[in-house]
């Protein structure tokens, strides 16, 4: 089986207790550390990418960012499925041709720019244009913005859930969705649901998420916030 099979098999028959978890590495060594943990694919943050390569979120050029993942994608033999952002704005065809030279089996494609949610529509139909140009070559994963540029109605949430699975998503991912939202959000989502989990604390677990309507699980960048603080504490008393 393909890797880009065997990552979309690994959304399908899960138990509601036992979502999918993607931890997100930033670089090649934090690839390999979570590999060799177990973890059964993974899931690169952009902006933990953005800050090892010393930009803020958002602002790493994509040139650095492909260059990145397949040092990722290199150090590892699971399954890498990559955040490319808004897609640089590089046309669909370009941008599903130099994400597969990455080795990459998948990606979150956001439908925000410059912090501005765009029209629903409209992204839909660019997201057709990217899966026709990837065939069944890559798992794309749609981030729904609406809890984090927009007013947070799940209701939008939904529509637009609905018109990226039509044009194609495998995934969708309605990022910073409130735990409360979660059940509302999995009885009007059909397929895989991709939730994030803040590792500081204070939220549902991880089985937790999962019985809530949770698919999969990604972490954003915080892993590497749990690195940078133990850094912190080393350098504070190296003792």
């Amino acid at each position: 089986m393909s890797k880009v099979n065997t990552f979309r098999a690994l959304h399908h028959g899960r138990l509601p207790d036992d979502p999918l978890i993607l931890p997100g590495p930033w670089d090649a060594a934090s690839a390999r550390v979570l590999a060799d943990a177990g973890f059964a694919a993974l899931a690169t943050p952009s902006a933990g990418v953005a800050a090892s390569l010393g930009y803020e979120d958002g602002a790493t050029p994509a040139d650095e960012m492909f260059a990145a993942i397949t040092r990722i994608v290199r150090a590892v033999d699971v399954p890498v499925s990559a955040d490319i952002e808004d897609g640089y704005a590089l046309p669909p065809k370009e941008l599903v041709e130099r994400l597969l030279e990455t080795g990459a089996i998948g990606c979150n494609l956001e439908d925000s720019s410059g912090g501005t949610l765009k029209d629903p529509a409209q992204h839909a139909d660019w997201l057709a244009e990217v899966r026709a140009a990837a065939g069944d070559q890559l798992f794309l994963n749609a981030r729904i913005d609406v809890f984090v540029h927009g007013d947070g109605d799940p209701a939008d949430a939904v529509d637009r859930a609905a018109r990226y699975v039509a044009a194609g998503a495998d995934c969708v991912y309605p990022i910073a969705a409130p735990a409360d939202v979660l059940p509302l959000l999995r009885s009007g989502i059909e397929g895989p649901l991709n939730v994030l989990h803040r590792v500081s604390g204070g939220g549902p677990s991880l089985a937790g998420l999962g019985e809530l309507g949770a698919t999969r699980v990604t972490f954003g960048p915080g892993l590497l916030r749990l690195t940078m603080a133990a850094l912190r504490d080393f350098a504070a008393d190296p003792e």
